[in-house]
């Protein structure tokens, strides 16, 4: 089998800014492919790449006629320029971050071998694209590169975690197979040796984590895609909830404008509102999400939401009832 073509014209990019003047001859072996494929892969670096490329004749082999620092990305056109430019600024949510150095480094290498014209006006669309988030959550970088590390090495992870209803820490032995940033919180997807089941850890509430010297001998399937599948968010359940709430004409169109759940359902009421369907394997994240439309919106089913949506709001009535109480006492 061949190397793909891109991963061929790296390759000879490396060997020939190495010097020596490699041949065709010599490139085919090393790269194992035809002298055919060589020249033609040269000859697309030449002419759709621009690299400064040509034979010497006198040292019979390839050469750069000028300096060259990066091998150049692909020609991109208007919409993938744009995209590049939406991802520069996405960066700005991250600034103040340990993730912000790392990140536009990162960016910075991805986009330094761009070539050809570029004609999106740059000075615009600066004013015009921006990012207004909530701040990303602080995730200590020691951390991050120690869990991201048990991930890609495929051993197990140790570290102290405080659950978010415990008052103290405890030591978590687990088999790590995804990390993921779900709604600006950064999750280790891990397999609980203790507990025997998946769990999803907020890096932000580890402390010490070590990378073990022990490999995951027995590999869990694990899909980041079938783990969240029922989830609203990251909680994980086994149940199978058909979630409808009704929303009034105003919140109607903020609820249309954006993707809620993969297999949500929207049915238009003859007031101007609309009927949002979720099938959810936990009610635990949808309860807050619904209370947060406030008036504006009303769970018809199931029952069981009903009622948890019922007791917060008149244990708030209540709550509000006995603030207006103590004022009235105060003023006496």
């Amino acid at each position: 089998m061949t190397r793909p073509p891109l991963e061929r014209m790296q390759r000879i990019f490396r060997v020939i800014k190495e010097g020596g003047h490699p041949s065709r001859i010599t490139l085919a072996k090393e790269i194992e492919v035809t002298t055919k494929t060589i020249q033609r892969d040269i000859d697309f670096m030449r002419d759709r790449l621009h690299l400064p490329i040509a034979h010497n004749r006198e040292k019979n082999g390839y050469e750069f006629t000028t300096p060259v620092e990066a091998f150049p990305m692909l020609e991109l056109n208007n919409a993938e320029l744009v995209a590049v430019f939406v991802a520069q600024k996405a960066l700005g949510q991250f600034k103040g971050t340990p993730f912000e150095n790392p990140l536009r480094s990162a960016f910075e290498k991805l986009t330094s071998g761009l070539k050809g014209k570029v004609s999106v006006p740059w000075l615009e669309a600066d004013s015009l694209i921006s990012f207004r988030n909530f701040d990303v959550a602080y995730t200590d970088m020691g951390v991050f590169q120690t869990v991201s590390e048990a991930v890609q090495q495929g051993r197990i992870l140790q570290f102290e975690y405080k659950k978010l209803n415990s008052l103290a820490f405890e030591t978590r032995r687990v088999e790590p197979y995804h990390l993921a940033c779900v709604l600006n919180q950064w999750y280790c997807f891990a397999f609980d040796l203790r507990r025997r089941s998946f769990r999803a850890f907020v890096l932000g509430r580890m402390r010490n984590p070590k990378v073990t010297p022990v490999e995951i001998s027995d590999p869990k399937p694990f899909s980041i895609d079938a783990y969240l599948k029922g989830s609203l968010g990251v909680f994980n359940a086994k149940g199978n909830n058909i979630v409808r709430i009704k929303f009034d004409a105003f919140a109607a169109q903020l609820v249309r404008e954006r993707s809620w759940h993969p297999s949500q359902k929207m049915q238009d009421t003859e007031d101007g509102g609309l009927e949002l369907q979720l099938r959810l394997s936990s009610l635990e994240e949808v309860e807050p999400w619904a209370l947060s439309w406030g008036k504006h919106a009303k769970v018809i089913a199931p029952e069981i939401l009903r009622r948890r949506v019922y007791d917060v709001a008149r244990f708030h009535v209540k709550a509000f009832s006995s603030q207006e109480k103590a004022a009235e006492l105060l003023k006496e």
